[in-house]
Protein backbone atom coordinates (compact mmCIF):
# COMPACT_ATOMS: atom_id res chain seq x y z
CA UNK A 1 0.00 0.00 0.00
CA UNK A 2 2.77 2.30 -0.71
CA UNK A 3 1.97 6.12 -0.91
CA UNK A 4 -1.61 5.07 -0.79
CA UNK A 5 -4.03 7.25 1.23
CA UNK A 6 -5.44 5.24 4.67
CA UNK A 7 -9.49 5.39 5.03
CA UNK A 8 -10.77 8.97 6.99
CA UNK A 9 -12.06 8.32 9.94
CA UNK A 10 -16.20 9.00 10.22
CA UNK A 11 -17.72 9.90 13.33
CA UNK A 12 -18.19 6.92 15.33
CA UNK A 13 -22.19 6.16 16.11
CA UNK A 14 -23.31 2.85 18.62
CA UNK A 15 -25.15 0.50 15.87
CA UNK A 16 -24.24 0.21 11.88
CA UNK A 17 -26.41 -1.84 9.61
CA UNK A 18 -25.45 -3.43 6.53
CA UNK A 19 -28.22 -3.19 4.19
CA UNK A 20 -31.31 -1.45 3.51
CA UNK A 21 -34.07 -4.20 2.65
CA UNK A 22 -36.32 -5.52 5.28
CA UNK A 23 -34.39 -6.68 7.74
CA UNK A 24 -32.21 -4.03 7.60
CA UNK A 25 -34.88 -1.24 7.84
CA UNK A 26 -36.55 -2.98 10.97
CA UNK A 27 -33.34 -3.45 12.61
CA UNK A 28 -32.47 0.30 11.81
CA UNK A 29 -35.65 1.65 13.43
CA UNK A 30 -35.52 -1.31 16.65
CA UNK A 31 -31.80 -0.24 17.44
CA UNK A 32 -33.15 3.57 16.91
CA UNK A 33 -36.50 3.01 19.23
CA UNK A 34 -33.93 1.68 21.78
CA UNK A 35 -31.92 4.58 21.92
CA UNK A 36 -29.02 3.81 19.66
CA UNK A 37 -27.16 6.10 17.60
CA UNK A 38 -27.73 4.21 14.21
CA UNK A 39 -26.50 4.00 10.64
CA UNK A 40 -27.28 2.35 7.63
CA UNK A 41 -24.92 1.66 5.12
CA UNK A 42 -26.26 0.53 1.64
CA UNK A 43 -24.31 -0.60 -1.56
CA UNK A 44 -26.96 0.55 -3.54
CA UNK A 45 -29.61 3.30 -3.19
CA UNK A 46 -31.75 2.91 0.39
CA UNK A 47 -34.58 0.41 -0.17
CA UNK A 48 -32.92 -2.00 -2.23
CA UNK A 49 -31.77 -5.24 -2.25
CA UNK A 50 -34.17 -8.62 -3.00
CA UNK A 51 -37.15 -7.03 -0.72
CA UNK A 52 -37.54 -4.14 -3.55
CA UNK A 53 -36.58 -6.31 -6.47
CA UNK A 54 -38.96 -4.83 -9.11
CA UNK A 55 -39.39 -8.44 -11.37
CA UNK A 56 -42.19 -9.00 -8.74
CA UNK A 57 -45.78 -7.76 -7.99
CA UNK A 58 -44.72 -7.89 -4.27
CA UNK A 59 -43.48 -10.12 -1.22
CA UNK A 60 -45.52 -12.63 0.50
CA UNK A 61 -45.79 -12.79 4.13
CA UNK A 62 -47.37 -15.44 5.87
CA UNK A 63 -47.92 -16.46 9.53
CA UNK A 64 -49.91 -18.85 11.65
CA UNK A 65 -53.39 -17.69 11.85
CA UNK A 66 -53.46 -18.59 16.08
CA UNK A 67 -51.20 -20.09 18.71
CA UNK A 68 -52.58 -23.96 17.99
CA UNK A 69 -51.76 -22.97 13.96
CA UNK A 70 -48.41 -21.50 15.33
CA UNK A 71 -47.28 -25.36 16.56
CA UNK A 72 -48.50 -26.99 13.05
CA UNK A 73 -46.60 -24.33 11.71
CA UNK A 74 -43.72 -25.20 12.94
CA UNK A 75 -43.98 -28.65 12.79
CA UNK A 76 -44.79 -28.23 9.20
CA UNK A 77 -41.80 -25.81 8.45
CA UNK A 78 -39.17 -28.79 9.92
CA UNK A 79 -40.79 -31.14 7.88
CA UNK A 80 -40.60 -29.25 4.75
CA UNK A 81 -37.29 -28.59 5.74
CA UNK A 82 -36.30 -32.19 6.03
CA UNK A 83 -35.21 -31.82 9.06
CA UNK A 84 -32.10 -29.95 8.73
CA UNK A 85 -33.71 -26.38 10.70
CA UNK A 86 -33.07 -25.47 14.13
CA UNK A 87 -36.48 -25.72 15.74
CA UNK A 88 -35.40 -23.32 18.17
CA UNK A 89 -35.43 -20.70 15.73
CA UNK A 90 -38.32 -21.79 13.92
CA UNK A 91 -40.41 -21.44 16.76
CA UNK A 92 -38.99 -18.02 17.56
CA UNK A 93 -39.79 -16.86 14.07
CA UNK A 94 -43.55 -18.73 14.04
CA UNK A 95 -44.42 -16.96 17.18
CA UNK A 96 -43.04 -13.57 16.63
CA UNK A 97 -44.44 -12.90 12.78
CA UNK A 98 -48.28 -12.01 14.19
CA UNK A 99 -46.45 -9.28 16.43
CA UNK A 100 -44.09 -8.35 13.58
CA UNK A 101 -47.48 -7.86 10.98
CA UNK A 102 -48.93 -5.60 13.88
CA UNK A 103 -45.57 -3.89 14.56
CA UNK A 104 -45.72 -3.08 10.28
CA UNK A 105 -49.27 -1.55 10.58
CA UNK A 106 -48.33 0.32 13.45
CA UNK A 107 -45.81 1.74 11.31
CA UNK A 108 -47.65 2.97 8.36
CA UNK A 109 -47.28 -0.21 6.05
CA UNK A 110 -50.32 -1.32 4.57
CA UNK A 111 -50.46 -4.75 3.90
CA UNK A 112 -52.24 -6.24 1.03
CA UNK A 113 -54.83 -8.81 1.97
CA UNK A 114 -57.45 -11.24 -0.03
CA UNK A 115 -60.32 -9.94 -1.48
CA UNK A 116 -62.62 -11.43 0.57
CA UNK A 117 -62.71 -14.65 3.20
CA UNK A 118 -63.73 -16.73 0.26
CA UNK A 119 -60.04 -16.02 -1.65
CA UNK A 120 -58.48 -16.34 1.55
CA UNK A 121 -59.60 -19.59 1.45
CA UNK A 122 -58.55 -20.40 -2.11
CA UNK A 123 -55.96 -23.32 -2.47
CA UNK A 124 -54.15 -20.81 -4.54
CA UNK A 125 -53.46 -19.08 -1.49
CA UNK A 126 -51.77 -21.82 0.56
CA UNK A 127 -48.15 -21.19 0.83
CA UNK A 128 -45.61 -22.63 -1.39
CA UNK A 129 -44.85 -26.14 0.14
CA UNK A 130 -47.54 -25.89 2.81
CA UNK A 131 -50.31 -28.19 3.01
CA UNK A 132 -52.87 -25.51 4.52
CA UNK A 133 -53.95 -21.99 4.29
CA UNK A 134 -52.26 -19.20 6.83
CA UNK A 135 -52.60 -15.97 7.54
CA UNK A 136 -51.51 -14.08 4.42
CA UNK A 137 -50.72 -10.74 3.55
CA UNK A 138 -49.27 -8.94 0.96
CA UNK A 139 -46.09 -6.48 0.92
CA UNK A 140 -45.34 -4.09 -1.83
CA UNK A 141 -43.12 -1.68 -2.66
CA UNK A 142 -44.48 1.58 -2.31
CA UNK A 143 -46.01 1.69 1.15
CA UNK A 144 -42.93 0.43 2.21
CA UNK A 145 -40.89 2.82 1.52
CA UNK A 146 -43.54 5.47 2.39
CA UNK A 147 -43.36 4.38 5.69
CA UNK A 148 -40.09 3.17 6.22
CA UNK A 149 -38.39 6.18 5.39
CA UNK A 150 -40.72 8.20 7.48
CA UNK A 151 -39.68 6.58 10.52
CA UNK A 152 -36.05 6.46 9.75
CA UNK A 153 -35.75 10.52 8.93
CA UNK A 154 -38.40 10.62 12.06
CA UNK A 155 -35.66 8.69 14.39
CA UNK A 156 -32.60 10.08 12.61
CA UNK A 157 -31.12 7.49 11.45
CA UNK A 158 -28.16 8.22 9.29
CA UNK A 159 -28.27 6.65 5.93
CA UNK A 160 -25.04 5.90 3.97
CA UNK A 161 -26.24 5.04 0.21
CA UNK A 162 -23.49 3.63 -2.29
CA UNK A 163 -21.41 2.80 0.71
CA UNK A 164 -20.40 -1.02 0.49
CA UNK A 165 -18.91 -2.91 3.10
CA UNK A 166 -15.74 -3.71 2.35
CA UNK A 167 -14.69 -5.56 6.13
CA UNK A 168 -15.39 -5.44 9.64
CA UNK A 169 -12.98 -3.50 11.77
CA UNK A 170 -12.26 -5.73 15.57
CA UNK A 171 -11.41 -3.45 18.40
CA UNK A 172 -8.14 -4.00 20.83
CA UNK A 173 -9.44 -6.74 22.57
CA UNK A 174 -8.64 -10.56 22.64
CA UNK A 175 -12.02 -11.79 22.32
CA UNK A 176 -12.51 -10.72 18.47
CA UNK A 177 -15.29 -7.93 19.10
CA UNK A 178 -16.17 -5.53 16.43
CA UNK A 179 -15.60 -2.34 16.69
CA UNK A 180 -16.87 -0.67 12.78
CA UNK A 181 -16.74 -1.58 9.57
CA UNK A 182 -14.32 -0.04 6.40
CA UNK A 183 -16.92 0.98 3.95
CA UNK A 184 -16.29 1.84 0.38
CA UNK A 185 -18.17 5.15 -0.94
CA UNK A 186 -18.39 4.36 -4.70
CA UNK A 187 -19.77 8.04 -5.87
CA UNK A 188 -16.43 9.07 -3.88
CA UNK A 189 -13.89 6.49 -4.54
CA UNK A 190 -13.06 6.71 -1.22
CA UNK A 191 -12.95 3.96 2.26
CA UNK A 192 -13.93 5.41 4.98
CA UNK A 193 -13.76 3.61 8.59
CA UNK A 194 -17.25 3.61 10.61
CA UNK A 195 -16.43 3.41 14.60
CA UNK A 196 -19.47 1.05 15.95
CA UNK A 197 -20.18 -0.34 19.05
CA UNK A 198 -22.18 -3.20 17.26
CA UNK A 199 -22.64 -4.16 13.46
CA UNK A 200 -25.76 -5.95 12.22
CA UNK A 201 -25.36 -7.48 8.74
CA UNK A 202 -28.67 -7.59 6.20
CA UNK A 203 -26.87 -7.20 2.76
CA UNK A 204 -28.93 -10.53 1.06
CA UNK A 205 -28.13 -13.74 0.02
CA UNK A 206 -26.33 -15.73 -2.57
CA UNK A 207 -28.10 -14.35 -6.03
CA UNK A 208 -25.03 -12.22 -6.98
CA UNK A 209 -22.77 -14.82 -7.47
CA UNK A 210 -25.00 -16.66 -10.64
CA UNK A 211 -25.22 -15.38 -14.01
CA UNK A 212 -28.53 -15.48 -13.68
CA UNK A 213 -30.92 -14.47 -10.34
CA UNK A 214 -33.85 -12.88 -9.56
CA UNK A 215 -32.36 -10.45 -6.97
CA UNK A 216 -30.91 -7.13 -7.58
CA UNK A 217 -27.32 -6.80 -8.83
CA UNK A 218 -26.51 -4.80 -5.34
CA UNK A 219 -26.58 -7.92 -3.63
CA UNK A 220 -23.04 -8.78 -4.29
CA UNK A 221 -22.97 -11.68 -2.01
CA UNK A 222 -19.63 -10.63 -0.20
CA UNK A 223 -20.72 -10.63 3.13
CA UNK A 224 -20.80 -14.32 4.21
CA UNK A 225 -17.21 -14.38 2.86
CA UNK A 226 -16.72 -11.38 5.47
CA UNK A 227 -18.45 -12.68 8.29
CA UNK A 228 -16.32 -16.28 7.63
CA UNK A 229 -13.03 -13.96 8.01
CA UNK A 230 -14.31 -12.80 11.37
CA UNK A 231 -15.28 -16.10 13.11
CA UNK A 232 -18.89 -16.68 12.03
CA UNK A 233 -20.12 -20.29 10.55
CA UNK A 234 -22.49 -21.30 8.15
CA UNK A 235 -25.77 -23.36 7.90
CA UNK A 236 -27.54 -24.58 5.41
CA UNK A 237 -25.35 -22.84 2.79
CA UNK A 238 -25.92 -25.64 0.08
CA UNK A 239 -30.02 -25.24 0.20
CA UNK A 240 -30.56 -22.55 -2.21
CA UNK A 241 -33.91 -21.83 -3.98
CA UNK A 242 -33.74 -21.99 -7.95
CA UNK A 243 -36.84 -20.05 -9.31
CA UNK A 244 -38.83 -20.12 -13.49
CA UNK A 245 -38.45 -16.62 -14.37
CA UNK A 246 -39.33 -14.78 -17.62
CA UNK A 247 -36.15 -14.61 -20.69
CA UNK A 248 -38.50 -13.84 -22.97
CA UNK A 249 -40.11 -11.18 -23.91
CA UNK A 250 -38.62 -9.38 -20.80
CA UNK A 251 -36.13 -10.78 -18.60
CA UNK A 252 -35.69 -11.16 -14.68
CA UNK A 253 -39.40 -11.24 -13.65
CA UNK A 254 -40.45 -14.00 -11.49
CA UNK A 255 -43.19 -16.52 -13.28
CA UNK A 256 -45.73 -17.02 -11.08
CA UNK A 257 -46.09 -20.69 -10.15
CA UNK A 258 -50.11 -20.21 -9.71
CA UNK A 259 -50.31 -20.24 -13.21
CA UNK A 260 -48.36 -23.37 -14.39
CA UNK A 261 -51.80 -25.01 -14.85
CA UNK A 262 -52.49 -23.16 -17.28
CA UNK A 263 -49.40 -23.70 -19.19
CA UNK A 264 -49.48 -24.67 -22.02
CA UNK A 265 -45.80 -25.93 -23.88
CA UNK A 266 -43.92 -26.00 -27.03
CA UNK A 267 -42.92 -29.11 -27.68
CA UNK A 268 -43.86 -31.94 -25.54
CA UNK A 269 -46.58 -31.29 -22.95
CA UNK A 270 -45.92 -32.45 -19.41
CA UNK A 271 -48.47 -34.64 -17.70
CA UNK A 272 -51.24 -32.74 -16.50
CA UNK A 273 -51.02 -34.31 -13.39
CA UNK A 274 -47.22 -33.18 -12.68
CA UNK A 275 -48.55 -29.17 -13.68
CA UNK A 276 -51.08 -29.09 -11.01
CA UNK A 277 -48.84 -30.36 -8.15
CA UNK A 278 -46.01 -28.23 -9.92
CA UNK A 279 -48.58 -25.53 -9.32
CA UNK A 280 -48.48 -25.57 -5.65
CA UNK A 281 -44.96 -23.99 -5.22
CA UNK A 282 -42.74 -21.64 -6.96
CA UNK A 283 -38.72 -22.84 -6.46
CA UNK A 284 -37.50 -26.30 -7.48
CA UNK A 285 -37.40 -29.16 -5.15
CA UNK A 286 -36.14 -32.30 -5.52
CA UNK A 287 -38.83 -33.85 -3.52
CA UNK A 288 -41.39 -34.20 -5.43
CA UNK A 289 -42.56 -35.62 -8.87
CA UNK A 290 -42.59 -33.04 -10.46
CA UNK A 291 -38.78 -32.17 -10.54
CA UNK A 292 -39.32 -33.43 -14.06
CA UNK A 293 -40.60 -29.99 -14.82
CA UNK A 294 -37.91 -28.07 -13.24
CA UNK A 295 -35.23 -30.50 -15.12
CA UNK A 296 -36.87 -29.89 -18.56
CA UNK A 297 -36.77 -25.92 -17.95
CA UNK A 298 -33.35 -26.18 -17.08
CA UNK A 299 -32.01 -28.22 -19.82
CA UNK A 300 -33.73 -25.70 -22.29
CA UNK A 301 -30.97 -23.68 -21.31
CA UNK A 302 -30.62 -19.54 -21.57
CA UNK A 303 -33.15 -19.46 -24.35
CA UNK A 304 -35.76 -20.43 -22.46
CA UNK A 305 -38.57 -22.91 -22.51
CA UNK A 306 -41.61 -21.16 -24.36
CA UNK A 307 -45.58 -21.55 -23.35
CA UNK A 308 -48.52 -19.68 -23.46
CA UNK A 309 -51.62 -19.53 -21.30
CA UNK A 310 -54.91 -21.20 -21.94
CA UNK A 311 -56.93 -19.37 -18.93
CA UNK A 312 -60.24 -21.18 -18.35
CA UNK A 313 -63.54 -18.37 -19.06
CA UNK A 314 -64.39 -18.47 -15.36
CA UNK A 315 -62.78 -19.18 -11.70
CA UNK A 316 -59.22 -18.59 -12.78
CA UNK A 317 -57.81 -17.58 -8.47
CA UNK A 318 -57.45 -14.27 -7.52
CA UNK A 319 -54.07 -14.61 -7.24
CA UNK A 320 -53.25 -15.71 -10.84
CA UNK A 321 -55.09 -12.60 -11.93
CA UNK A 322 -53.29 -10.25 -10.20
CA UNK A 323 -49.79 -11.72 -11.80
CA UNK A 324 -51.34 -11.45 -14.87
CA UNK A 325 -53.31 -8.18 -14.86
CA UNK A 326 -49.57 -6.96 -12.84
CA UNK A 327 -47.66 -8.08 -16.16
CA UNK A 328 -49.81 -6.11 -18.41
CA UNK A 329 -49.59 -2.94 -16.75
CA UNK A 330 -45.85 -3.19 -15.88
CA UNK A 331 -44.75 -4.95 -18.94
CA UNK A 332 -47.78 -5.01 -21.62
CA UNK A 333 -47.35 -8.87 -21.92
CA UNK A 334 -51.10 -10.19 -22.54
CA UNK A 335 -52.19 -13.83 -22.11
CA UNK A 336 -51.97 -14.46 -25.69
CA UNK A 337 -48.47 -13.85 -25.41
CA UNK A 338 -45.48 -16.02 -25.82
CA UNK A 339 -43.51 -16.32 -22.54
CA UNK A 340 -40.22 -18.11 -22.43
CA UNK A 341 -38.77 -19.50 -18.93
CA UNK A 342 -35.46 -20.53 -17.66
CA UNK A 343 -34.24 -21.08 -14.32
CA UNK A 344 -32.73 -18.41 -12.11
CA UNK A 345 -31.00 -18.35 -8.78
CA UNK A 346 -33.27 -16.28 -6.26
CA UNK A 347 -33.13 -16.84 -2.59
CA UNK A 348 -30.74 -18.37 0.10
CA UNK A 349 -32.14 -20.88 2.09
CA UNK A 350 -29.11 -20.74 4.73
CA UNK A 351 -26.30 -18.17 5.84
CA UNK A 352 -24.90 -17.44 8.76
CA UNK A 353 -25.49 -19.06 11.87
CA UNK A 354 -27.63 -16.65 14.58
CA UNK A 355 -29.34 -17.16 17.96
CA UNK A 356 -32.68 -16.27 18.56
CA UNK A 357 -31.30 -12.61 19.02
CA UNK A 358 -29.48 -12.51 15.74
CA UNK A 359 -25.93 -12.98 17.67
CA UNK A 360 -23.58 -14.31 15.40
CA UNK A 361 -21.34 -15.65 18.26
CA UNK A 362 -19.07 -12.91 17.40
CA UNK A 363 -19.43 -10.18 20.23
CA UNK A 364 -21.02 -7.00 18.65
CA UNK A 365 -22.16 -8.95 15.34
CA UNK A 366 -25.55 -9.46 14.47
CA UNK A 367 -27.26 -10.81 11.18
CA UNK A 368 -30.73 -11.02 10.13
CA UNK A 369 -32.44 -12.08 6.84
CA UNK A 370 -31.29 -13.98 3.66
CA UNK A 371 -27.90 -13.30 5.22
CA UNK A 372 -28.47 -16.45 7.89
CA UNK A 373 -29.44 -19.41 7.86
CA UNK A 374 -31.28 -22.40 10.74
CA UNK A 375 -34.83 -20.69 10.52
CA UNK A 376 -35.30 -22.75 7.44
CA UNK A 377 -34.13 -25.78 5.86
CA UNK A 378 -33.88 -27.44 2.87
CA UNK A 379 -36.87 -26.46 1.51
CA UNK A 380 -39.21 -22.79 2.59
CA UNK A 381 -42.41 -22.49 3.02
CA UNK A 382 -43.58 -19.25 0.55
CA UNK A 383 -43.95 -16.09 2.54
CA UNK A 384 -41.22 -17.09 5.32
CA UNK A 385 -38.33 -15.01 3.80
CA UNK A 386 -40.19 -11.64 3.76
CA UNK A 387 -40.90 -13.31 7.95
CA UNK A 388 -37.43 -13.98 8.59
CA UNK A 389 -36.64 -10.25 7.65
CA UNK A 390 -39.17 -9.08 9.87
CA UNK A 391 -38.76 -11.01 12.90
CA UNK A 392 -35.13 -11.29 12.81
CA UNK A 393 -34.30 -7.55 12.17
CA UNK A 394 -36.41 -6.63 15.13
CA UNK A 395 -34.77 -8.78 16.99
CA UNK A 396 -31.18 -7.76 16.19
CA UNK A 397 -31.95 -4.41 16.03
CA UNK A 398 -32.89 -4.50 20.29
CA UNK A 399 -30.10 -6.90 21.15
CA UNK A 400 -27.51 -4.40 19.09
CA UNK A 401 -29.10 -1.71 20.99
CA UNK A 402 -28.94 -3.25 24.14
CA UNK A 403 -25.17 -4.35 23.91
CA UNK A 404 -24.28 -1.01 22.95
CA UNK A 405 -25.49 0.07 26.65
CA UNK A 406 -23.29 -2.49 27.72
CA UNK A 407 -19.67 -1.78 26.11
CA UNK A 408 -18.04 1.25 24.13
CA UNK A 409 -16.36 1.63 21.30
CA UNK A 410 -13.03 3.90 22.34
CA UNK A 411 -10.51 1.10 21.57
CA UNK A 412 -11.39 0.80 18.31
CA UNK A 413 -8.42 -1.14 16.13
CA UNK A 414 -9.36 1.10 12.97
CA UNK A 415 -6.11 2.61 11.05
CA UNK A 416 -3.77 -0.73 11.83
CA UNK A 417 -6.90 -3.34 10.81
CA UNK A 418 -7.60 -1.37 7.60
CA UNK A 419 -3.76 -1.68 6.94
CA UNK A 420 -3.52 -5.37 7.36
CA UNK A 421 -6.02 -5.78 5.49
CA UNK A 422 -5.62 -3.32 2.47
CA UNK A 423 -2.33 -4.95 2.09
CA UNK A 424 -3.08 -8.29 1.51
CA UNK A 425 -5.88 -7.47 -1.42
CA UNK A 426 -5.26 -7.40 -5.18
CA UNK A 427 -6.20 -3.91 -6.40
CA UNK A 428 -8.07 -4.46 -9.77
CA UNK A 429 -8.99 -2.63 -12.87
CA UNK A 430 -12.91 -2.17 -13.51
CA UNK A 431 -11.63 -4.36 -16.38
CA UNK A 432 -10.05 -6.79 -14.85
CA UNK A 433 -13.04 -7.39 -11.97
CA UNK A 434 -15.32 -7.66 -15.05
CA UNK A 435 -13.53 -10.51 -16.38
CA UNK A 436 -12.70 -12.41 -13.03
CA UNK A 437 -16.35 -11.80 -11.82
CA UNK A 438 -18.15 -13.20 -15.19
CA UNK A 439 -15.56 -16.41 -14.79
CA UNK A 440 -17.20 -16.48 -11.13
CA UNK A 441 -20.31 -16.39 -11.96
CA UNK A 442 -19.94 -18.64 -15.38
CA UNK A 443 -18.93 -21.95 -12.94
CA UNK A 444 -21.41 -20.92 -10.28
CA UNK A 445 -24.32 -21.30 -13.21
CA UNK A 446 -22.54 -24.48 -14.74
CA UNK A 447 -21.89 -26.52 -11.26
CA UNK A 448 -24.16 -25.62 -8.40
CA UNK A 449 -27.75 -24.33 -9.89
CA UNK A 450 -29.96 -27.57 -9.79
CA UNK A 451 -27.70 -30.56 -11.46
CA UNK A 452 -25.14 -30.60 -9.13
CA UNK A 453 -22.80 -33.64 -8.72
CA UNK A 454 -19.36 -34.67 -7.07
CA UNK A 455 -17.74 -34.06 -10.97
CA UNK A 456 -19.10 -30.79 -11.73
CA UNK A 457 -18.62 -29.39 -7.72
CA UNK A 458 -14.80 -30.27 -8.11
CA UNK A 459 -14.13 -28.85 -11.40
CA UNK A 460 -16.25 -25.43 -9.44
CA UNK A 461 -13.78 -25.71 -6.53
CA UNK A 462 -10.99 -25.69 -9.02
CA UNK A 463 -11.98 -22.85 -10.80
CA UNK A 464 -12.30 -20.45 -7.54
CA UNK A 465 -9.07 -21.41 -6.81
CA UNK A 466 -7.77 -20.51 -10.06
CA UNK A 467 -10.14 -17.33 -10.18
CA UNK A 468 -8.41 -16.24 -6.92
CA UNK A 469 -4.88 -17.17 -8.12
CA UNK A 470 -5.67 -14.86 -11.19
CA UNK A 471 -6.68 -11.93 -9.17
CA UNK A 472 -3.48 -12.17 -6.97
CA UNK A 473 -0.87 -12.03 -9.46
CA UNK A 474 -2.23 -9.03 -11.31
CA UNK A 475 0.26 -6.19 -10.04
CA UNK A 476 -1.05 -3.18 -8.56
CA UNK A 477 0.26 -1.05 -10.53
CA UNK A 478 -1.73 -1.84 -12.79
CA UNK A 479 -4.68 0.48 -11.24
CA UNK A 480 -4.16 4.15 -10.86
CA UNK A 481 -7.43 4.79 -8.85
CA UNK A 482 -6.44 4.15 -5.36
CA UNK A 483 -8.95 3.40 -2.84
CA UNK A 484 -11.63 1.98 -5.62
CA UNK A 485 -9.29 -0.65 -6.82
CA UNK A 486 -8.36 -2.12 -3.79
CA UNK A 487 -12.61 -2.22 -2.72
CA UNK A 488 -12.72 -4.31 -6.22
CA UNK A 489 -10.17 -6.70 -5.20
CA UNK A 490 -11.53 -7.04 -1.89
CA UNK A 491 -14.86 -7.76 -2.93
CA UNK A 492 -13.64 -10.15 -5.02
CA UNK A 493 -12.17 -12.23 -2.38
CA UNK A 494 -14.91 -11.91 -0.28
CA UNK A 495 -16.92 -13.03 -3.58
CA UNK A 496 -14.68 -16.19 -3.54
CA UNK A 497 -14.92 -17.18 0.06
CA UNK A 498 -18.61 -17.20 -0.04
CA UNK A 499 -18.66 -19.16 -3.44
CA UNK A 500 -16.04 -21.38 -1.55
CA UNK A 501 -18.31 -22.14 1.41
CA UNK A 502 -20.88 -22.85 -0.86
CA UNK A 503 -19.35 -25.17 -3.42
CA UNK A 504 -17.83 -27.45 -0.06
CA UNK A 505 -20.73 -27.74 1.44
CA UNK A 506 -22.48 -28.78 -1.41
CA UNK A 507 -19.97 -31.23 -2.36
CA UNK A 508 -19.80 -32.62 1.05
CA UNK A 509 -24.15 -33.24 1.36
CA UNK A 510 -24.29 -36.27 -0.86
CA UNK A 511 -27.68 -36.82 -0.97
CA UNK A 512 -30.75 -35.08 -2.42
CA UNK A 513 -32.22 -33.11 -0.64
CA UNK A 514 -35.21 -30.77 -0.67
CA UNK A 515 -33.65 -27.32 -2.91
CA UNK A 516 -30.13 -29.08 -3.42
CA UNK A 517 -30.16 -31.69 -5.96
CA UNK A 518 -27.57 -34.36 -6.20
CA UNK A 519 -28.00 -35.76 -9.92
CA UNK A 520 -26.02 -38.75 -9.02
CA UNK A 521 -27.52 -39.05 -5.79
CA UNK A 522 -30.87 -39.57 -6.98
CA UNK A 523 -33.52 -38.45 -4.52
CA UNK A 524 -36.46 -40.22 -2.91
CA UNK A 525 -40.09 -39.19 -4.09
CA UNK A 526 -42.88 -37.96 -1.78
Amino acid sequence: MTNMPLPHLLPSIDVLVIGSGIAGCCAAIEAARAGARVAMACAGKLFSGSSFYPGTWGLGLIGPENDEDADDLVDTICHVGCGVADRNLVRTLAEDIRPGMAWLEQLGVELTRPASDSSAREAAFIPCFDHKNRLWRGLTREPMERAFAREIERLGVVVLEHHELIDLLEAHRDDGRVGGALLFDHPSGELSMLPACAVILAAGGTGGLFERSLTSRDVLSSVHGIALRHGCNLINIEFMQMMPGLVSPVRGVVFNEKSFRYANFKGTQPDSKLLEQRSAYGPFTCRLASRAIDLAIDEAGPDGLALRYVFPKTDVPEFVRTFSAWLEDAYDITADDELRIAMYAHAANGGIRINADGSCGVPGLYAAGEVTGGMHGADRIGGLSSANGLVFGRRAGRAAAAWCREVSNEDLEGVDAAREMLRVVPALTEQSESKLVAQLRATMSAHCMINRTEVGLNDALKDIAQIHAEAMVIPRMNTTDGHAGLARGARLVSRLDTARAMITAMRERRESLGSHYRADFPPATE
